[in-house]
């Protein structure tokens, strides 16, 4: 029998996470296509791994200490994984959030301690976005940091020498592609920066919800957004820090609709509970291994756990009001 691993400190417990075998994808795709499950991280996301790395990062450079306060503009899940990581080492938490994200985020963070400040969503041009708020905030509280998850590249670090290790070793260094949405960009930059200097064959692909600009702008070197997506914390409109230097070779778009049509099968047919974002994602694997061909071995990140949207993606009259469509089981 293999020896389960035992951890002496909780904060271990973040990353090294399952990858498994998505059998209705790989069927469509003609290949393999592999899910990290990042739903298995303490706080139940992906975004754990950049709130361990950037609250470590802060305490190396001096900028954070005991006592002190972690600030954070986040659509929930960053703001989840650092209150967690933050109570683990005995700091306070103020996170700022769009007041449109979904209510059982809101509800976790007041759960596990955290302040929360609820923002009108807006531009990031408007100085009133849940970001600009943040650093306000981070910088009028005394001992506090602004953990920046967009531009602050431990966020990516975190993928670099994490994530993306996990994934060859876990796919024994035979991994063709991979692909992710972006939100900050540290996941999508961070495995594909990883992955590539394991072997800089692997193909690494943007995939892209509707409304996001980046789509566009590495298809056609234009930052132009086009329709709209009800996905949370994915879809991005700037370059971020976190993406400069990223090294995509190929970019998709897809849309709600498709990632639901994913998030609905790997349900149903293999018990696995997803948020938007994951299905999106695998979407996107899906496309990918379609054009890398048959044999191919694709990786993608299953982001969250599909329990943090029962009262929008999960709920039939949340769908209706969005005309999209509704999962049989809850008609």
């Amino acid at each position: 029998m293999t020896k389960l691993p035992v951890y002496k400190d909780a904060l271990d417990l973040i990353g090294k996470t399952p990858l498994v075998l998505l059998k209705g994808p790989s069927e469509v795709a003609g290949c393999e296509i592999w899910g990290k499950c990042e739903f298995a991280n303490p706080g139940a996301s992906v975004k754990d791994r950049a709130a361990l790395w950037i609250i470590r990062d802060a305490e190396k450079r001096g900028e954070l200490g005991p006592g002190g306060t972690v600030v954070e503009g986040t659509a929930g899940n960053t703001g989840i994984g650092i209150a967690l990581v933050a109570n683990a080492l005995g700091y306070k938490t103020i996170i700022v959030m769009p007041d449109n994200q979904s209510k059982e985020k809101m509800d976790t963070l007041r759960a596990l301690g955290a302040e929360l400040v609820l923002v009108p969503p807006t531009k990031f041009a408007d100085p009133n976005h849940f970001v600009h708020t943040s650093r306000r905030i981070a910088e009028e509280t005394e001992g506090a940091v602004w953990a920046n998850q967009f531009d602050n590249v431990a966020n990516r670090r975190a993928h670099i020498e994490g994530t993306a290790p996990e994934i060859w070793d876990q796919m024994e260094g035979k991994v063709d592609g991979f692909t992710c949405a972006v939100g900050t960009g540290g996941t999508l930059a961070g495995v594909g920066m990883g992955l590539k200097a394991l072997d800089e064959r692997v193909t690494i692909a943007l995939t892209d919800p509707h409304g996001a600009a980046l789509y566009n702008y590495f298809a056609h070197g234009e930052l132009k957004a086009e329709g709209s997506s009800v996905a949370e914390g994915i879809g991005q409109g700037r370059i971020t820090a976190n993406l400069e230097g990223a090294p995509i070779d190929t970019q998709f778009r897809m849309s709600d609709e498709e990632g639901l049509e994913w998030v609905a099968r790997l349900l149903r047919e293999e018990g696995l509970c997803l948020g938007l974002s994951s299905g999106i994602n695998v979407a996107g694997a899906v496309a990918l291994g379609k054009q890398l061909g048959s044999g191919s071995r694709v990786a993608t990140i299953l982001c969250d756990t599909g329990f943090r949207y029962l009262s929008s993606l999960y709920n039939a009259e949340w769908l209706e009001s969005k005309k999209l469509p509704v999962f049989d089981w809850l008609r």
